[in-house]
């Protein structure tokens, strides 16, 4: 039973239905759920840094039905994704409503398509790994894979990771340098992997080379059976979805540096590398993503068994208050300068 307090997720499909069919202001409502209602809600209620035990973490690691929920988002995500193809088409829309309607797609892109595709990234098999890049593809940002798991994994807190924001920098600037810098050494990743087998960099198993076709593929189809402005809306949601991923990657590292030994390595990865939020709502509609810490820590983890430990900064709330935050600079340098002091 205590799998099913994530099923919390699917609220925000629930926003997004009515705002696909819907006129007015409610076309906003899945930015109004995720932030607004949520920031009030997490600043009301105190986070909860609670654990399993050892003998419930064991049980709770055998308990299937955490993936089967990971599962259940795919087809969900697939099904608003047509809805709203067709959604966007509705001639009586205002630019207003129409707004909120890209809007709503590219929240559900980028906390289910992406977050939930990172999740199934993680696993260990080929099955899981296959539908978190088909819930990648839907929101074209495929390259996500090979460089989440090669290359931020390895080099987080360190001035190589383009993912991993510096002291004083804007998100807004990082949102550019993360995004095609994380992109460009995606393709050196494949291209060196490919290398180290003797094969050539245009080859079947270069993931990118097979990601781009997938792109050129679903992008191309959108245009020839949709037409010129559905394609346009759906750049545009998948970009919101991206600049989501990169917004809650500039909140998750911000300022936070590995030390570096004499020979030129860094320490390894610690929980103290990563900023850890325990609010509840947040926890849940991310599948405990926001217990960051700890997955670096130990990517392989599945979401469920995440823990909170008392040397993980903390930030001061939950995911959707601290983007909310950071959008504004000079708050953001604020706060989160003072914290990284005191650590």
């Amino acid at each position: 039973m205590k799998s099913l307090k994530f099923l919390t997720v699917f609220l925000l499909p629930l926003c997004v239905y009515f705002s696909f069919t819907s006129k007015g202001w409610i076309t906003y409502l899945p930015i109004l759920f995720s932030f607004v209602l949520i920031p009030l809600i997490e600043f009301l209620f105190k986070p909860n840094a609670t654990n399993f035990s050892k003998e419930q973490e064991k049980i709770e690691k055998q308990n299937k039905s955490y993936t089967y929920i990971l599962y259940l988002t795919i087809p969900v995500q697939i099904y608003f994704l047509f809805f709203f193809f067709e959604a966007v088409q509705d001639t009586t829309l205002t630019t207003y409503e129409l707004i909120g309607r890209i809007f709503g797609m590219g929240l559900l892109s980028g906390i289910i398509g992406i977050n939930v595709g990172h999740e199934l990234g993680h696993r260990n098999n080929r099955i899981d790994e296959f539908l978190g890049e088909m819930l990648l593809l839907s929101s074209i940002n495929t390259h996500f894979l090979p460089y989440h798991n090669a290359g931020h994994h390895l080099h987080v807190a360190t001035p190589k990771d383009a993912a991993t924001a510096r002291k004083n920098e804007s998100i807004y600037l990082f949102w550019i340098r993360s995004h095609f810098t994380s992109y460009i050494q995606a393709w050196q990743l494949e291209n060196k992997r490919l290398q180290q087998t003797n094969r050539p960099w245009f080859h079947f198993q270069n993931r990118m080379v097979i990601y781009s076709f997938l792109n050129i593929i679903l992008l191309a189809s959108i245009y020839y059976f949709y037409g010129s402005f559905v394609f346009f809306c759906f750049i545009i949601a998948s970009v919101i979805g991206i600049l989501l991923l990169e917004s809650v990657n500039y909140i998750e590292h911000y300022g936070l540096l590995r030390k570096q030994r004499e020979n030129g390595r860094y320490e390894r990865v610690k929980r103290t590398h990563s900023w850890n939020s325990d609010h509840v709502i947040g926890k849940l509609i991310l599948f405990n993503l926001s217990r960051h810490s700890d997955h670096h820590y130990n990517g392989s983890k599945h979401y469920q068994l995440l823990k909170s430990l008392p040397e993980s900064p903390n930030m001061p709330t939950g995911y959707p208050g601290m983007v909310l935050l950071a959008l504004i600079p000079p708050l953001w340098f604020s706060v989160m300068n003072k914290k990284l002091h005191e650590l």
